[in-house]
């Protein structure tokens, strides 16, 4: 290249990294990236994904948008903002996927976070089994595995504050953030929850026609999974708190925030109030939310403008579908805002 070319060319890019248009742009966006968790209990790598504050512009493409989901952009494999950055371990419900779950992971890490998702064998989207379902120490010990992996990576570990670790989980993954926290579950106590409700309970219904016998559930179901490594813990919606044991929950040292959906058309399996579970008086460090009109499913991902109905032809569940004058995005930002509180993080408008 010719002295003059290279002058020009060097004094563009100089005002391309200058560019208050662009220095906008950058927080436009989070960063994202995958990797895979290697863990002894998985026959398979595991899928995880991590959402970061962004530090360059780089191309832009959308994450996990489909038919049916609107999915989030995220500048891909751009480079880290310096610095410590709080780390969010997020665990996604039964069926679910870590990129349903990029409306929140993209706007946490815009305030400040670094939020690492991940998706579990056996319970998640086109790898949802009613028989893997009750293995709660194995999801939990897919967060542990992939803790222990991104706090060695050498890409993300010189970002990561390590004494600022938190978790949050919704449905199943609230389970799974419970039990991370010293919440033990109990097969007999899940068993009467599951006689005393029947078919109500959404998530013994969906064990059953499994062939799952309830009384008979796997030891997995009720092993200790605590890690201390995690300070504080959100669990959205969670499940099996029917099954939680009195003396666990009476151990829990880390401070919770349990956020609930909706109010006439609460989920039985997540109700964490008094007239359900109850989990949260039953845990001494507990705070609770709740945001409505919703119910459990308004959690999800934004829907595509047609996807109600090609749910509905195609027989599947009404995934899309909130109850009168829920606004899913609107409950979304509640959402982001409040757990941004609750972990101290930047106060940006989502």
């Amino acid at each position: 290249m010719k002295p003059i070319y290279l002058a020009f060319a060097l004094c563009l890019f100089a005002g391309l990294k200058t560019s208050p248009v662009l220095a906008e742009q950058q927080t436009d966006y989070a960063g994202y990236d995958r990797f895979d968790v290697r863990a002894a209990h998985r026959s398979m790598p595991i899928a995880a994904s991590v959402w970061y504050p962004a530090d360059t512009v780089i191309y832009k493409a959308p994450v996990g948008n489909n038919i049916i989901w609107k999915g989030t952009s995220a500048y891909i494999g751009a480079a880290i903002a310096p610095g410590k950055h709080p780390l969010v371990l997020l665990s996604h419900g039964s069926g679910g996927n870590m990129d349903g779950l990029g409306w929140l992971s993209s706007q946490l890490a815009l305030r400040g976070a670094i939020v690492v998702a991940l998706n579990h064998p056996g319970t998640t989207s086109g790898d949802s089994s009613p028989r893997r379902t009750p293995f709660i120490g194995e999801r939990a010990a897919d967060i542990r595995a992939t803790l222990d992996q991104v706090l060695s990576n050498p890409s993300f570990a010189p970002y990561i504050d390590r004494q600022n670790i938190s978790a949050i989980g919704f449905s199943l993954g609230g389970t799974t953030v419970l039990n991370l926290i010293g919440v033990r579950f109990d097969q007999t106590l899940f068993a009467q929850y599951c006689d005393r409700f029947g078919d109500a309970a959404q998530d013994c219904d969906f064990l059953r026609k499994g062939g799952v016998d309830l009384d008979h559930m796997p030891n997995d179901f009720d092993v200790p999974s605590r890690d201390d490594r995690i300070v504080r813990s959100i669990a959205i919606e969670p499940g099996m708190g029917f099954a939680a044991t009195e003396q666990s929950l009476a151990a829990v040292t880390s401070p919770v925030l349990c956020i609930g959906l909706g109010e006439e058309e609460k989920w039985a399996a997540a109700d964490f109030g008094p007239t359900g579970s109850n989990l949260v008086a039953r845990i001494k460090n507990a705070s609770s939310a709740n945001f409505a009109p919703a119910h459990h499913l308004t959690f999800l991902d934004e829907c595509q403008p047609n996807a109600a109905e090609i749910l509905k032809e195609e027989g599947s569940d009404p995934i899309c579908t909130d109850p009168p004058g829920t606004d899913r995005a609107l409950i979304h930002r509640q959402i982001i805002d409040e757990i941004s509180e609750y972990l101290v993080l930047d106060a940006k408008p989502s």
